[in-house]
């Protein structure tokens, strides 16, 4: 079995155990249901156009629906790397709107990252991994920042993780306050 293939069936088994109930989880209502609420709440807390917010949110729905991911923590990371600019390219290479490098995670994400549906699955499958590695939502957003090696390497780049996932979590609070 290809390990990206194993690695979905565990991410699924063990991923499920852990994640918190939310509103936009799979018991809040139907995905439509639940990305009105989305759409909504990303148009208040970060001003998303109202056709983007339309676009992405049941997408992202449905990825933390299928990686066990709180749709929240996808919707922050994406607007701490992109503010929800789909064709966006940083200077180390990573691109769309949750910001991947494409040389890096291209054997799991394939397809054109600069596609809102690619790269937001891929997304949650990063999420879902680092979340498996470290053991918290926490610690997988450092993680998504620096990787699990550039956090163990030194004090000064687990300390920028820290910081970026900081940042994270006051956009997840923030979208958390506007949902309806």
């Amino acid at each position: 079995m290809p390990v990206h293939r194993y690695f979905k069936f565990f991410t699924l088994a063990t991923v499920s155990l852990l994640t918190a109930c939310s509103t936009l989880g799979p018991h809040g209502g139907s995905v439509q249901q639940r990305s009105v609420k989305l759409s909504t709440a990303l148009q208040q807390a970060y001003h998303v156009p109202y056709d983007k917010a339309n676009a992405v949110s049941p997408l992202i729905i449905q990825s933390a629906d299928q990686y066990h991911v709180p749709a929240e923590l996808i919707a922050a990371t994406i607007r701490q790397e992109s503010n929800f600019h789909s064709q966006i390219k940083s200077t180390g290479g990573a691109v769309g709107l949750a910001q991947i490098i494409p040389s890096y995670w291209s054997e799991v994400c394939p397809g054109n990252l600069y596609d809102d549906s690619v790269n937001i699955y891929c997304n949650a499958y990063i999420l879902a991994h680092y979340k498996v590695l470290s053991g918290s939502w926490f610690k997988a957003s450092a993680y998504y920042n620096v990787g699990p090696t550039g956090y163990r390497a030194s004090f000064f780049t687990r300390h920028k993780a820290k910081k970026y996932a900081r940042s994270v979590r006051h956009y997840k609070k923030q979208l958390k306050q506007a949902l309806p």
